[in-house]
């Protein structure tokens, strides 16, 4: 599914707005316990546990960060996913109770990522912990030739770190929450200083008049 922006704006400032993850609702995200064994084209279903029945969404987050809606469910069940269509190829919505569950109907490396419940509760968002699904990484090992080997096996570089997406998101969250929080403090110091500068030269005028007045 393509990001929408209004959608990135919400969930940034659901990110970065202080008391967002309210304590009064508990939402869990329940999984299948061989998550971490995934197959191409298997179905993979999730299930947000909650307390409470005012509807949720269900967002991904793919490995580069980016955030990508699937899916919002109402509390009377009605399921409205991203392209604002009632029905998907790719995922089935469902409700019950206070629980709302999602599946990938054929799970693919294009839908590998970290997946989390959102819940809109008193002008709160709630995010459920995020649950990563990702495909086993194959290793293929290089057949051997003469003179190829030599007598060092090689050692890993510790310097070398994994691409931590989770880190990233935090700070491209962070960003977005000092543009939205010191662009109109900047703008607002900028006004003030203007009309200071205009209350100063209006008063020197008064001055002069005043001034030029008396003699």
């Amino acid at each position: 599914m393509d990001t929408s922006p209004a959608l990135l704006l919400l969930l940034t400032l659901g990110f970065c707005c202080p008391g967002i993850h309210g304590q009064s609702l508990q939402i869990k995200v329940r999984s299948p316990q061989d998550i971490t064994q995934l197959q191409v084209g298997q179905k993979l279903e999730l299930e947000c546990q909650t307390d409470r029945s005012h509807g949720a969404s269900w967002i991904r987050r793919d490995r580069r960060g980016t955030l990508h809606f699937i899916v919002f469910i109402s509390a009377i069940s009605r399921a409205t996913f991203g392209d604002n269509q009632g029905a998907s190829t790719r995922f089935e919505a469902s409700k019950h109770n206070t629980n709302y569950g999602l599946a990938v109907k054929s799970f693919t490396a294009q839908d590998e990522g970290s997946y989390f419940c959102v819940m809109n509760l008193n002008q709160m968002l709630h995010f459920s912990p995020g649950q990563r699904a990702f495909l086993p990484v194959s290793t293929t090992v290089a057949p051997s030739t003469p003179g190829a080997t030599t007598q060092h096996g090689t050692t890993e570089d510790p310097n070398l770190k994994t691409p931590d997406p989770e880190g990233r998101m935090q700070e491209d969250v962070s960003f977005f929450c000092h543009i939205f929080i010191w662009a109109p403090l900047a703008g607002a110091c900028l006004l003030l200083l203007i009309a200071l500068a205009i209350t100063i030269v209006l008063c020197q005028k008064t001055r002069r008049r005043r001034c030029r007045c008396k003699r």
